[in-house]
């Protein structure tokens, strides 16, 4: 029985119905006035930017963060005109390109600074940057210390920048404990009255990502940058979320191509790492780790086949995997399986791989298309 709910090997289903309720709950969580930046990192977080944007836009949202400018430029391409940080560094031969897109890039050091200005004359205009502050986490932006303030403030008046924002991010927001949050925040703080202190007044602050929103509600200031908690992806053990309303809005499916019997004593994939103690009914999936679903599920993931759970049994290859369907009633070519959705959620397999939910997401191949619904299948 074919009932797939896509056509074809494979889909990621990007639910928008639930996207404008993710938005609607976060957005009843913040303060008056503080703006909403959407994290569209990878990708969407590989739900795919171009399919999401036109949401998000009726949504309200008021601008948008990404790690690299070429994301930048996939924003505008789907026709965003609000403002795009790009969060990551932007490499000096790239930066010509760079300011084509009307960007706020990220600096941190008075190199960058001067590069981005170079580059800002050769475009005839001025460039938009933030600045960002190292407060914990040791990846990148200034240190808070007296050189650091002068060296933004030099920052501050060069004739080819404009200076929109200031920002950090914490390192352990996600957790329960909030003292390190808490430390970061007050060093942040510090930083920006020390800046306002020798007249360097910069318009925008944010600290906040998806855990401080829904937990450490102080660290709102001027704006939030809403990532996980946008597609639903839980970002702590240490918050409620089964009571939070927020919903993952990505499912994924595939079919049965084969379904097929083998005696006991069967072995089961590359190396025999699965052998069957029973007469066993196996139904091959046309999906493997080319397409993100990872190796590591052999022998240990499940799908979902006819509202049944079914175990993965030997190696997950790169475009196939078998399931034991032997205890499963009429399980046909052209079933659908779920990999990802109901029974079988993206935090219950990032719990089973040991790892978070955002690899689950990212690590979904571009080779898996997005299709785009508003409301149940």
């Amino acid at each position: 029985m074919n009932n797939r709910p896509f056509a074809g090997r494979t889909a990621a289903v990007i639910d928008l119905a639930k996207l404008r309720s993710n938005i609607a709950n976060i957005k009843s969580r913040l303060k008056p006035g503080v703006e909403f930046i959407a994290v569209m990192k990878g990708d969407g977080y590989r739900h795919g930017i171009a399919g999401l944007y036109p949401t998000l836009k009726e949504c309200g949202i008021d601008s948008y963060a990404v790690a690299i400018w070429e994301e930048g430029k996939m924003l505008r391409d789907a026709g965003a005109t609000e403002s795009i940080l790009i969060l990551g560094d932007t490499a000096d031969d790239m930066l010509d390109e760079a300011a084509k897109y009307d960007l706020d890039l990220t600096v941190f050091s008075m190199e960058g600074a001067e590069n981005m200005a170079a580059a800002a004359r050769r475009a005839g205009k001025k460039q938009n940057v933030q600045i960002k502050l190292n407060t914990g986490m040791n990846r990148i932006g200034f240190p808070v210390c007296q050189e650091s303030f002068d060296t933004i403030k030099k920052i501050c008046e060069m004739d080819d920048l404009n200076v929109t924002g200031i920002f950090t991010h914490f390192a352990r927001a996600d957790e329960g404990d909030h003292t390190s949050a808490r430390k970061q925040l007050d060093l942040y703080l510090h930083a920006v009255n020390e800046l306002e202190k020798m007249g360097v007044v910069i318009p925008k602050h944010h600290v906040a990502n998806s855990p401080a929103i829904l937990m450490l509600p102080e660290a709102q200031l001027d704006a939030v940058r809403c990532g996980d908690i946008l597609y639903g992806l839980t970002p702590s053990d240490d918050f409620d979320w089964k009571n939070s309303g927020l919903q993952e809005i990505l499912s994924w499916y595939t079919y049965v191509a084969m379904v097929k019997e083998v005696p006991t004593g069967s072995e089961i994939g590359y190396g025999g790492t699965f052998v069957t103690e029973r007469p066993t009914k196996i139904a091959t999936l046309p999906v493997g780790f080319a397409d993100g679903y990872s190796r590591y599920l052999s022998n240990k993931g499940k799908v979902i086949i006819n509202g049944h759970e079914a175990p993965i049994i030997g190696r997950v290859c790169m475009d196939q995997c078998m399931a034991d369907v032997t205890d499963i009633p009429d399980v046909q070519r052209g079933d659908t399986v779920t990999l990802l959705g109901e029974g079988m959620s993206i935090e219950d397999m990032a719990n089973m791989l040991d790892t978070n939910v955002d690899v689950i997401v990212c690590n979904i191949s571009v080779r898996v298309p997005r299709v785009y619904i508003n409301g149940d299948i």
